[in-house]
């Protein structure tokens, strides 16, 4: 019963919180791209360079889901290495190798 009083109660809710976050963060990261790409184009007068900063925005966007994809990857890999989870199969083991 102690057991369960130390454990952090709190990784969970940040765990969940991270996950909230991926939409958010990609709307900021196209909206800070924008900023740039309006803020050069108010600094040089060169129309394009605000799509480039559209560009910037949207490619952070996709970065932040890879990276959201690639850290839940990593977790789902730990929990396959788990026999409690990987239902008697082994990992890299075909089926029809004998």
């Amino acid at each position: 019963m102690q057991e369960d009083e130390h454990k952090p109660r709190i990784k969970p809710i940040i765990e969940g919180a991270e996950s909230l976050s991926l939409g958010i963060s990609m709307v900021v990261a196209v909206l800070i791209g924008v900023a740039i790409g309006l803020g050069l184009k108010k600094l040089t007068g060169i129309g394009w360079l605000l799509w480039v900063g559209v560009g910037i925005g949207i490619l952070a966007a996709f970065m932040n889901v890879y990276k959201a994809y690639s850290k839940q990857y990593k977790e789902f890999e730990e929990l396959a290495k788990d026999p409690r989870y990987n239902m008697g199969q082994t990992i890299g083991k075909d089926e029809d190798e004998d």
